[in-house]
């Protein structure tokens, strides 16, 4: 598999998709991605772009990303996937798919609806590049259950892609986040929703991916990429930080 899974797409105060750029660039000049590769994109968890509303939404998200890869990358044959007549074959026949963040209870409710759950991980086992990033890293994962998002729609199974043997937590905040100098958060903290999880999914790791990091899966190994460093939580032990730059393939064998 070859994978890139970021957590987010925009820092505070950058533009779109810009503290990635090079990350992604890199990702498909390895793999060997030009002008003339195919590129698909999934937009379903976009459903709030631009000010427009699902399903009017896709065609403002595929128009920010395309531009992206368009003016950065110099890919012109970038098509959303709810523009092809028939969604699975487009997959089938990609050079690379691309799985953009957003709501990710609508993201994968679309993909079990179009049949594109099972065609996406095919591919992406066959080698096909895969990015995502947000939502699109959840799916990667074996279900959507650490996801930060709101259950806005109700999806046929919380399974996903299932290509790390691992959960994904996108945009990880470090507990008890100060609001403002005076002012502390009085409810549950992303940690403790964490630990919940882990307390009924005890042979499952959740990898908390802090933003402006990434993970790449190639030829069987795993590395953290990016400037802030990842934790590393499983039920019953303390978490364990991990360094930027850092390889981090024993993720990939799942809890016996």
């Amino acid at each position: 598999m070859r994978l890139l899974l970021i957590s987010n797409s925009t820092n505070f105060g950058e533009n779109y998709l810009a503290w990635a750029n090079n990350q992604i660039e890199f990702f498909c000049l390895q793999n060997h991605l030009d002008q003339h590769s195919k590129i698909v994109f999934v937009p379903f968890a976009g459903v709030n772009i631009a000010g427009k509303a699902y399903p009017e939404s896709y065609d403002a998200y595929e128009a920010r990303v395309k531009t992206v890869f368009e003016q950065k990358l110099g890919m012109t044959d970038f098509t959303s996937v709810h523009r092809f007549r028939d969604p699975v074959e487009a997959v089938n026949k990609a050079d690379c798919i691309i799985v953009g963040g957003g709501n990710t209870f609508h993201l994968v409710a679309e993909l079990h609806k179009y049949g594109l759950m099972d065609a996406i991980r095919e591919r992406a086992l066959a080698g096909v590049p895969y990015i995502g990033w947000s939502a699109g890293s959840n799916v990667a994962c074996p279900t959507l259950c650490t996801t930060n998002d709101m259950p806005i729609v109700e999806p046929s199974s919380f399974k996903t892609l299932n290509l790390v043997p691992f959960q994904i937590n996108p945009h990880y905040l470090d507990p008890h986040p100060e609001i403002d100098k005076m002012i502390k958060h009085g409810g549950e903290t992303r940690q403790d929703r964490i630990n919940e999880y882990l307390a009924v999914n005890q042979k499952m790791r959740v990898v908390g991916l802090r933003e402006a990091t990434s993970l790449w899966v190639a030829n069987g190994t795993m590395m953290l990429k990016g400037g802030k460093k990842m934790i590393v939580m499983q039920y019953g032990k303390e978490p364990v930080e991990i360094e930027p730059n850092s390889d981090v393939t024993f993720l990939l064998d799942a809890i016996v």
